[in-house]
């Protein structure tokens, strides 16, 4: 993976991706959040040497290096996810190639369902903490020590600073800013109703198929990390109905105003 991680980063500097401070994973429906980039350069991800290229049709396929506040950022338009047939190492390589680049800080958005009911769809939950219900993690494969610290402490995933900051900012620009527990899960098929329930008994406020890997590996490689998810739906087990991924993607969009606040806010001060 070393000799990978070194082609991938030469072919992206030779670009112009320069020393980027920032790393952002745009989440479903939230591309919109590009247009507050100054854009520098930016290459489809089929195009770059090592790269997973996503095949979800709502997930673009585009790394954009640009300026965002005075401050270089690199933004994965689209990710990789477990259930599209990639291992954890792929899903997650992106992280390993912008901390490359130089990025300190990475900050994820994603699109989730709401299992705690007292969160409703088209609000925002800052996360505080999760549980992997992947099933492996994306630091179990060989010579991973040669990359950082085998056994990585995840006793505070999400930066306390980080976290602090956005709810101050939520608080200023009147944001419904919920703070959660967030699962992350295989799919991609949506839950049963007894799994919401198993959700809401473990200790979850939201679910999802993402942003859990991308973390372990930022805490692996001592990156300040930070997520946020848009409620799309909520996932009630006595009143569940079935759910049109459109309709997921739309409420994304229309929250995608609130995150977009509060990211380029953040990064104003960062």
């Amino acid at each position: 993976m070393i000799k990978y991680i070194e082609q991938t980063t030469s072919y992206l500097q030779d670009k112009g991706f320069d020393k980027p401070e920032i790393g952002i994973i745009l989440g479903t429906g939230l591309g919109l959040f590009l247009n507050e980039i100054e854009i520098i350069h930016e290459v489809s991800y089929n195009h770059i040497p090592n790269f997973p290229t996503a095949t979800v049709e709502f997930h673009r396929g585009k790394l954009i290096y640009g300026l965002l506040e005075g401050k270089k950022v690199i933004i994965m338009q689209g990710r990789f996810h477990l259930y599209e047939g990639y291992s954890l190492q792929d899903v997650t390589y992106p992280v390993r190639i912008m901390q490359k680049l130089g990025i300190k800080t990475l900050l994820v958005s994603n699109a989730a369902g709401a299992i705690n009911l007292n969160f409703k769809k088209g609000e925002l939950m800052l996360i505080e903490d999760h549980i992997n219900l992947q099933g492996s993690s994306p630091l179990a494969f060989k010579g991973v020590e040669q990359l950082g610290t085998r056994f990585t402490d995840m006793s505070a995933p999400y930066n306390a600073d980080i976290n602090s900051t956005f709810k101050a900012i939520a608080k200023t620009n009147n944001i419904v800013l919920h703070e959660g527990v967030y699962a992350s899960v295989v799919g991609p098929q949506l839950e049963t109703r007894a799994e919401y329930r198993m959700l809401r008994t473990i200790g979850a406020d939201a679910v999802g198929m993402s942003t859990v890997p991308e973390i372990i590996v930022a805490n692996h490689l001592n990156l300040k990390a930070a997520a946020i998810s848009v409620l799309t739906d909520e996932c009630d087990p006595d009143n569940l109905k079935p759910v049109d991924i459109t309709e997921i993607i739309d409420m994304a969009s229309k929250a995608e105003p609130y995150m977009i606040t509060l990211f380029k806010e953040l990064i104003k001060v960062l």
